[in-house]
């Protein structure tokens, strides 16, 4: 089976500090370069990817966030998305792996990149994400129903997973826990994050001075 897996790609000027961030909610660290440049963190659904700002050679902003996916066979995916009219989809090499791309909804550009195989200047940590913990991005999108379309081709949990606001074309990290959000609200706090309670949920800036939604 092909499993392809949404990812939230977050471009920072403190990886670390954001590691330690997301490891606080429930995160698990998976891949990392030795470098220092890239982590990759699961979720029990999901995942969130830390590149550094200052090192990225696509014009990523710190604090800039942008919607990715990890894929087992990019392949069969290209075969998929060709057939639903996805006309410029195509594959090149880049130094850490084979990469996917095509224009998708909103002229957003896709990435997604083919799950690793050859791990050489990576380290692999045994991740044990808290399953209760789910990525679950907020995208800004003119062209809704062409992003649902897109998420049910590419399958998986991904239909499921995406939140949508009408306009733009910016992502959010948000996250879906079946964890008690007082005791999640108690357990950043006292890690020294400012966390408020909004929209039946909570709110918390992370290191990279982005504002985080927590939802229950």
């Amino acid at each position: 089976m092909n499993e392809v897996v949404i990812r939230t790609l977050r471009f920072s000027n403190d990886v670390q500090a954001m590691r330690a961030f997301l490891e606080t909610l429930g995160l698990r660290s998976r891949i990392e370069s030795e470098s220092g440049i890239w982590i990759d963190m699961v979720a029990g659904r999901g995942m969130i990817a830390l590149h550094d700002a200052a090192r990225s050679d696509t014009g990523g902003e710190p604090g800039q966030t942008r919607l990715t996916f990890e894929a087992d066979d990019i392949d069969e995916l290209l075969e998929r998305l060709v057939a639903a009219g996805f006309e410029d989809a195509s594959i090149f090499d880049e130094a850490f792996g084979r990469v996917l791309t095509a224009t998708g909804p909103d002229g957003v550009g896709l990435w997604i990149d083919e799950r690793p195989k050859d791990l050489y200047g990576y380290k692999l940590h045994a991740a044990h994400p808290d399953t209760r913990w789910s990525v679950t991005p907020m995208l800004g999108a003119s062209d809704q129903v062409g992003w649902e379309r897109l998420l049910d081709i590419l399958g998986g949990d991904n239909p499921e997973l995406a939140r949508f606001r009408a306009g733009g074309s910016d992502v959010q990290i948000e996250l879906t826990t079946s964890e008690n959000l007082d005791e999640v609200a108690e357990r950043l706090a006292a890690t020294g994050y400012r966390v408020e309670k909004a929209d039946g949920g909570l709110a918390v800036v992370d290191p990279d001075g982005q504002t985080v939604r927590v939802r229950g």
